[in-house]
């Protein structure tokens, strides 16, 4: 079978190549992929920038949804021919306190699928059934594909970020995990100012469509003076980060009121200089989120299901797998918003 491999360390270094067709263990489950999101972190492993455990050659691609064609032997809660997504922590060490108070999405020993063990990125996936998560009936494999990066937005909103009815909330990164939380923070009763860039302007306009009380682009616009104007001068009381770029952390950092919270979701894949004592002058609370747990998917699931959330809007485009390369530049280009592959096609 074709599959998008990582098959070096170091930037590039992947290509489109034959591989063999795998059989799930006996506690594994044989998927055969429908639709897979390219995530951020993707073009990171593309470019070796990513701070995750790794090894080379792996199958790329963690965001998925699929069809179950095989069980193992010691599967018993799972059948062929159910829909279906999955997380993505296939490793863990299970021995250090994250992994024993239930927060292995942060073990320094934990390895992931489609990083270290193989990916999304081909016609099949197996994983063991423990990840599995079955998919509501009133979503497609196409929103199906962004259950995992949903289900981070999950734990970096809701389950570490504390939202009250009313808060003011700015957002900065209107891709697609800042269309999720956005939804997120809208069903928690939040007040949503949504930040881009003159490249982000239709999905910022997407984000109007989503919930977005004010949209702002901050290359036209002084965020801190909508912000100021809407809370009496002090700043918001939440700011989350969903971007990755230095310029909207430094921004954010200004932005939220004293004794308020910063929550980093976006990852910038390198060091950069931030005015680190505001975070002690202004008492702010701050917290760092990384994937998700069984937990995140368990509250993400009823919110797909419920139709709290939306998710297939957020697809702009859907290729071939043999246009993994096109739909990594439209990625980094922010052409579109979410694109999806779809291994079936090679």
């Amino acid at each position: 079978m074709k599959a998008v491999v990582k098959y070096a360390f170091g930037s590039g270094n992947v290509e489109l190549r034959n591989v063999p067709e795998p059989s799930p263990s006996q506690d594994e489950v044989k998927i055969e992929v429908k639709a897979a999101g390219i995530c951020g972190s993707d073009l990171h492993i593309y470019d070796g920038d990513i701070k995750l455990l790794m090894r080379t050659p792996v199958i790329m691609g963690h965001e998925f949804s699929g069809i179950i064609s095989e069980v193992g032997s010691s599967v018993t809660k799972f059948k062929p021919g159910e829909r279906v997504s999955c997380e993505t922590s296939m490793q863990v060490c299970g021995l250090c306190i994250s992994c024993r108070t239930g927060n292995y999405n942060v073990c320094a020993q934990k390895r992931l699928i489609g990083y270290w063990f193989n990916g999304a990125f081909a016609k099949y996936c197996v994983v063991p059934s423990r990840l599995v998560h079955r998919l509501p009936d009133n979503v497609s494999f196409i929103g199906g594909a962004l259950c995992e990066p949903l289900m981070c937005c999950v734990n970096g909103v809701l389950e570490k970020t504390i939202i009250s009815p009313g808060d003011t909330v700015v957002i900065a990164g209107p891709g697609a995990i800042g269309l999720l939380s956005l939804q997120m923070v809208k069903a928690k009763g939040g007040f949503v100012i949504l930040c881009g860039t003159m490249a982000d302007k239709n999905r910022l306009e997407l984000g109007k469509k989503l919930g977005a009380d004010i949209i702002i682009n901050v290359e036209e616009q002084n965020p801190w003076e909508t912000v100021s104007g809407l809370t009496n001068g002090e700043g918001c009381d939440i700011f989350l980060e969903c971007s990755g770029s230095p310029s909207a952390v430094r921004m954010g950092l200004n932005l939220v009121r004293r004794g308020g919270q910063y929550t980093q979701i976006g990852l910038s894949g390198h060091p950069f200089e931030i005015d680190y004592d505001l975070i002690a002058y202004k008492e702010l609370s701050v917290k760092g989120t990384l994937g998700q747990r069984w937990t995140s998917w368990r509250q993400g699931m009823k919110l797909l299901e419920k139709g709290v959330i939306k998710t297939e809007e957020l697809v702009s485009d859907v290729l071939p797998l043999s246009m993994w390369y096109e739909g990594f530049e439209k990625m980094r280009r922010k052409e579109g918003l979410k694109i999806i592959l779809n291994p079936q096609e090679c």
